[in-house]
């Protein structure tokens, strides 16, 4: 009698789990970098102490890929969501994943929602957008941001983003507002007034920059490129990130969270902070998983 009532109980669960569809999920992470060339975006992007602490969220923390593309293309570009697709479609069969979080920073969201945007563009793209549970983007440039405009225009931001933003290639020419403004009309989904994404698009959105030198907060990810934010937050709107305005962080898909709201200690996110392990960001990004 006793086996039979295990027999029973495990029967049960085997239809609890067909059920549930997800608790056979094999789930899997992808870390997508903004603009730039990346052939190393685990040490040189996110850097290491963001990643690992983010893979402790996985079942199976083989389940992780950290992308290297060259964002420095426009978002449809070969180099950019077509390597970006590539890299998705072949970790999700390596590894069988159905249950893919993806998270994204920067113009990263851009590349990234090109590609939920544009099933029928590769025929690699379907299998990506099947496979996705949802993305989280901090820091994106959804509706682009001043600074791409001033870069373009020549002025001292030229010289002084190089580090944060690069020169004059397509995708800071692709970021300025007015051309950001012309793809969330035609090519893009998820914007006021368009189709929504086939997926959630879920948007933690850094308000603020602090440089204060006596505040050990202000260091985390780099005093010097949070000063440099600082100085380049006087060309934006009050609620910004250093690099980006809070509703172009918020222009695409859905809010999650703004960062004082969840952040330890109520801290804001500098552009360059929310890529990095700030303020418990990674263990809220793990905690998603």
């Amino acid at each position: 009698m006793e086996h039979k009532f295990k027999f029973v109980r495990f029967f049960l669960f085997a239809v609890f789990l067909f059920a549930s569809g997800s608790a056979l999920a094999v789930t899997g992470v992808a870390l997508v970098h903004g603009t730039g060339a990346q052939t190393n975006a685990y040490d040189d992007y996110w850097q290491s102490d963001m990643v690992e602490s983010i893979r402790l969220g996985l079942p199976d923390s083989n389940n992780l890929l950290v992308v290297n593309c060259d964002f420095e293309q426009y978002m449809w570009a070969d180099a950019a969501a077509g390597c970006l697709a590539t890299q998705l479609y072949d970790f999700i069969n390596a590894k069988n994943i159905d249950d893919l979080v993806v998270i994204t920073h920067s113009n990263g969201g851009n590349v990234m929602r090109w590609i939920l945007s544009n099933p029928t563009w590769d025929s690699k793209y379907p299998t990506v957008i099947n496979a996705i549970r949802w993305v989280n983007a901090s820091g994106t440039t959804s509706a682009g941001t001043p600074l791409a405009d001033a870069v373009m225009a020549g002025n001292v931001f030229e010289s002084a983003l190089g580090w944060l933003l690069g020169y004059q290639s397509d995708a800071v020419r692709m970021q300025q507002t007015s051309w950001m403004a012309q793809y969330n009309n035609t090519w893009l989904l998820g914007t006021s007034g368009r189709p929504s994404l086939p997926v959630g698009f879920w948007n933690i959105i850094g308000s603020d920059v602090e440089t204060a030198i006596w505040d050990s907060d202000s260091y985390c990810g780099g005093y010097s490129l949070n000063l440099g934010l600082e100085i380049t937050k006087g060309w934006l709107d009050s609620c910004a990130d250093g690099f980006v305005n809070c509703s172009s962080q918020n222009a695409a898909g859905s809010l999650w969270f703004y960062d004082t709201a969840q952040t330890t200690g109520g801290e804001p996110l500098s552009h360059n902070q929310s890529r990095r392990k700030c303020f418990n960001l990674d263990v809220i990004l793990r905690n998603d998983i």
